[in-house]
């Protein structure tokens, strides 16, 4: 029987009080409903078909953002009015084989893992329609799964119409339901809207069922938490720190990894680390960054689309995007390496320097206060601090290139495009222009003469 995903994400988002749709809000760097539609292309669907309604044309730019891979198993399906779940699962029917099973999902819930939703498929199989519980200390806003006396599903009532004895139930709907589709086209028009919200209740559906004596099933997740859903910025949050709380477990359980406080980190993509590496406060990684053995990153850094290798340091404050760094290297602190660097062996990029797109050679220092860009520096090379690589003439880049063991002196401009000889002596203050023709070993100096001027009185501002 193949898999059909609905997706349903028309909603308008009221209680986000934000232009932008609910299911566009990020949680960990991505918009909700990529995650959802990311966790259904894990469980091999044949199609996923999300409904969309308030703002369709934005979602829909979203999705068109998708890898082609992902991209070309959806179709969006257009709820004109919002009717309620019912009527948008309705909606996405007339695209779906009367033979298949059908999941639907939520576009506002992402966090919910592929292992419980498979495992809730296979379930599912055994029964024409089959409903996903969960236990929840606090129910409150939930719709409620009422059992009969031999604890098979009765019915489902929202929070808003339950009585207060109803309320008092701590096991809540999820809203994820897994059913035949032929089930669906035949029971979903008999949905009537008799409720305080006037709308077509999915829910309503597996009490109508368990009435006519279908084959209704209800399996309990067993955490709860993953399968929240999201109404209001404060939920947004909660589901943020869940999923990083996630994050850092594994982080601990799969890598080792120690993080000074696991409640600290953010991860915004895929981290990977090698043995012993330890992570302090306030980090964010960004898109996927590898970590070798031994690795140490310091408080408050940013690091996106990196590869750091074994025995580095990243230094507090740092800023690191599209970089590689070999073993033994340190950076920061208050370091920025912008995208296209490769630093080598016992590379030590200080405070306050910059490096964009720049290949350094093993062993070479810049220690503070420089800018390296569209550079090639050789092995071992000193970077004076106040070194500037003047790479833009107002149309164009140009190319810095370095030998090994060059000594570049404080305050020194290298005006590119320029090709400085193995062992050169830069002097501090020189600017370095293509006009010098420097040889192995020169040394470089380019300084104003000094001038005394005796008595010289500054002017004043008068009273």
């Amino acid at each position: 029987m193949s898999l059909e995903i609905v997706i349903l994400a028309a909603g308008k988002g009221k209680r986000m009080l934000s232009d932008l749709p609910k299911v566009l809000h990020p949680v960990a760097g991505r918009p909700m409903l990529e995650m959802v539609i990311k966790t259904a292309s894990l469980l091999d669907p044949t199609h996923i078909h999300v409904v969309v309604g308030h703002h369709a044309e934005l979602i829909e730019q979203s999705l068109n953002a998708l890898p082609h891979s992902l991209r070309s198993r959806i179709d969006c399906v257009l709820q004109s009015e919002q009717l309620g779940t019912g009527h948008a699962v309705s909606c996405a029917l007339p695209n779906i084989k009367d033979d298949s099973l059908v999941l639907v999902l939520y576009g506002d819930t992402p966090l919910t893992p592929a292992q419980v939703l498979g495992d809730f498929i296979i379930e599912s199989q055994k029964h024409d329609l089959c409903v996903l519980s969960a236990y929840a200390e606090d129910p409150f806003g939930y719709g409620r799964i009422v059992r009969d006396n031999l604890g098979k599903l009765e019915y489902i009532v929202e929070e808003r119409d339950a009585s207060e004895q109803t309320k008092l139930i701590h096991e809540i709907n999820t809203g994820i339901i897994c059913a035949k589709a032929s089930i669906l086209k035949k029971w979903l028009p008999k949905i009537r809207n008799n409720n305080s919200q006037g709308e077509y209740y999915l829910t309503d559906l597996a009490g109508m069922l368990v009435e006519s004596g279908q084959n209704v099933g209800l399996s309990m997740a067993p955490d709860f938490s993953v399968l929240t859903g999201v109404n209001t910025k404060s939920q947004l949050a909660f589901a943020e720190r869940t999923y990083q709380h996630m994050q850092a477990e594994q982080l601990m359980r799969k890598y080792g990894v120690t993080l000074a406080d696991p409640s600290r980190i953010d991860i915004r993509g895929e981290l990977i680390c090698g043995k012993d590496c330890y992570i302090d406060v306030n980090c964010v990684f960004e898109g996927k960054v590898e970590l070798g053995n031994r690795v140490r990153i310091e408080a408050g850094c940013v690091i996106k689309d990196c590869k750091i290798g074994d025995d580095s340091i990243i230094s507090p404050y740092t800023v690191m995007e599209s970089s590689l760094m070999k073993k033994h290297t340190t950076v920061g602190p208050f370091a920025r390496l912008r995208p296209g660097n490769i630093l080598e062996d016992e590379v030590h990029i200080g405070d306050f320097v910059e490096v964009k797109k720049s290949v350094i050679g093993k062993g070479t220092k810049a220690g503070h206060l420089s800018y390296l860009g569209d550079a090639q520096l050789g092995a071992g090379v000193n970077v004076g601090a106040g070194t500037i690589t003047c790479n833009y003439d107002g149309a164009n880049k140009h190319r810095t290139i370095i030998g090994d063991d060059v000594f570049i002196g404080s305050d020194t401009q290298l005006v590119a495009p320029v090709n400085v000889p193995t062992g050169v002596t830069i002097a501090a203050g020189t600017t370095y222009t293509s006009k010098i023709k420097a040889a192995e070993n020169d040394l470089v100096i380019s300084r104003v003469n000094g001038l005394c001027i005796n008595g010289y009185q500054r002017p004043r501002k008068e009273k």
